[in-house]
């Protein structure tokens, strides 16, 4: 929720080996999104949702992007994402484009969750965790625009989807929401099962937060315009009263065991604020590798102590003794080693 090796060489005669089976054509198109929301686009931390009003405003906000990994059937389908919407109007292509739907309409949201998982996807990629070796979730999901009717976005890990919200700012509209709840499906894929207790939980919101960051700097740049480490802050106007609005913040100074609560958003900042500390240190393409890396060998109900090892020995084992150094660090500072 949001808020809340070993190789065998196998030799073969390929005259042997089944034709592979036909895959559906996959097609790339135009569509329009928040890039990758408006506060972070506009850097104006005075907008508010106004019911969905496609305002003034936001019109500097909308981006047109090619949206890829398409499977040609026409809707938001393709290779790692499926979209459902129970509002009756489902986005599809017009003359091989999406039209340039704005906030006032439901399939607005829907590309935008096409978008932001298939990039989310991307990055993970661009680490290096999409060979046969490290595939990390590469199976398509079911992403659920505006079924839920609260403030809220959920990962069911029983089904394998994301649903996001429609309370307040719809949650589909910042791409941080859509890309934290990924990051629990992230997990899931995995250590299937992930996050049965309050530590495990925990980190499951943390790593949330900590890849919703991740992937939108990736792609839309840094420095950006309000603080790189407040998570989600179109969602969060509809809740916070003070600026920058910010779900939650990487960068806070918690610390374990002091300021646990027993509340896994709450005690996912502890966390999160070592991930932070351990991209600070190595930079965002050998931190989140690492920290990716490192959860192969997570359990469902792992420690924040026991999984704070593990990604030290990632770090090792990826980067050497320098890398694993900073990110014992990173953790010690928190109290989780």
């Amino acid at each position: 929720m949001h808020r809340h090796v070993a190789f065998v060489a196998v030799v073969v005669v390929a005259a042997l080996l089944p034709a592979p089976a036909a895959r559906a054509a996959v097609t790339t198109a135009p569509g329009t999104v928040f890039y990758p929301n408006p506060v972070q686009a506009l850097g104006r931390q005075d907008l508010t949702d106004a019911k969905d009003a496609d305002l003034p405003a936001f019109a500097p906000a909308y981006r047109r992007v090619t949206l890829s990994e398409l499977d040609g059937s026409g809707r938001l389908a393709g290779r790692y994402v499926v979209v459902k919407s129970s509002t009756g109007k489902a986005a599809v292509l017009v003359d091989g484009a999406f039209p340039a739907w704005h906030r006032d309409s439901d399939q607005f949201e829907q590309v935008m969750g096409y978008y932001w998982v298939t990039t989310a996807q991307q990055y993970l990629q661009h680490l290096g965790f999409g060979s046969a070796l490290r595939p990390v979730n590469q199976r398509q999901i079911e992403l659920r625009i505006d079924q839920y009717g609260g403030d809220n976005s959920f990962f069911r890990d029983d089904k394998a989807n994301i649903s996001l919200g429609k309370g307040g700012v719809d949650d589909a509209e910042d791409a941080e929401v859509i890309v934290h709840e990924y990051g629990h499906s992230v997990q899931d894929g995995q250590v299937p099962g992930f996050g049965t207790t309050l530590e495990s939980g925990a980190i499951g919101e943390a790593f949330g937060d900590y890849l919703a960051v991740a992937v939108t700097s990736w792609a839309t740049g840094v420095p950006t315009l309000t603080p790189e480490a407040c998570v989600a802050d179109w969602d969060s106007v509809s809740y916070t009263s003070t600026a920058p609005h910010c779900l939650r913040r990487l960068d806070g100074d918690k610390h374990y065991p002091a300021d646990v609560v027993g509340e896994v958003h709450a005690d996912g900042e502890i966390w999160s604020r070592a991930l932070w500390d351990v991209r600070s240190a190595l930079g965002d393409t050998r931190a989140t590798t690492l920290i990716v890396e490192a959860q192969f060998a997570f359990t469902p109900d792992i420690t924040f102590r026991a999984a704070a090892q593990a990604t030290v020995d990632a770090a090792q084992r990826l980067y050497g003794s320098a890398a694993a150094q900073a990110t014992r660090s990173a953790f010690s500072a928190r109290g989780l080693l």
